[in-house]
């Protein structure tokens, strides 16, 4: 069983080699590749990833969606793993995906916690024990079998913002989810450029009128304005 570990990056320089090592140290003895599927990086993302042994393509669609559409098209793997340019998976993973698939599973996830920031954030990743779709998204990663994946038409390209949340909505209409007890290790930039309250309530909000119904441009441009967005990410 072969996995395919596909990160969407556009200028993460700063997060790439750190990620892609661990991810290829862990990994050893286990059947994968790495895939970094770039949206026109102005920084050194590229080279420094395709140093670390990730192999890397351009997406021709600039947004996370496209980018992780492409990156899939370009793997080999049986199983689809989506990981954030600054998300470290937990270092058995891929025994893990295959203990849940032969258990019948055929999409999951994983819990989270942090490694710096007010304790605060703990809250935040108790609660990643519950299998709620709130407490779900892309930086506990998503992975996927390849047959459920294309089943599921992918990501929809169309999406600007909450890309994540669709995907695991329609595969959970469509197949058997698995929420692992391990935990991924995720940044906590975001709360150290705004605060927690700020990041809870712009989530909240956006999450909300996902569920409503808002469209794309507005769903983004409320969580922007809510948030100290970085300038370099798409």
């Amino acid at each position: 069983m072969r996995i395919s570990i596909i990160i969407p990056a556009y200028n993460e320089a700063e997060h790439i080699a750190g990620t892609v090592e661990h991810l290829k140290s862990v990994g050893l003895g286990a059947d994968l590749e790495v895939i970094v599927c770039d949206a026109g990086s102005t920084d050194d993302t590229c080279s420094i990833a395709a140093a670390e042994g990730a192999a890397v393509h351009f997406s021709p669609v600039k947004g996370r969606a496209g980018q992780m559409n492409h990156g899939a098209k370009q793997s080999s793997g049986d199983v689809l793993y989506f990981v954030h340019a600054d998300t470290r998976p937990p270092s058995s993973f891929p025994k893990i995906i295959k203990k849940a698939i032969t258990a019948g599973h055929d999409h999951g996830s994983f819990r989270t916690c942090f490694g710096y920031g007010p304790l605060i954030l703990r809250i935040n990743a108790w609660f990643t024990r519950f299998d709620k779709p709130f407490f779900r998204g892309g930086d506990q990663s998503i992975w996927v079998t390849r047959e459920l994946f294309e089943h599921s038409g992918g990501y929809k390209e169309e999406m600007l913002i909450m890309e994540e949340y669709d995907l695991l909505d329609r595969l959970r209409e469509l197949g058997n989810f698995h929420l692992a007890p391990e935990a991924t290790l995720i940044s906590a930039r975001k709360y150290a450029d705004n605060s927690w309250l700020r990041v809870q309530l712009a989530n909240l909000k956006v999450v909300r009128m996902y569920r409503q119904g808002a469209s794309q441009e507005v769903m983004l441009r409320t969580y922007r304005t809510m948030l100290n967005y970085r300038k370099n990410a798409f």
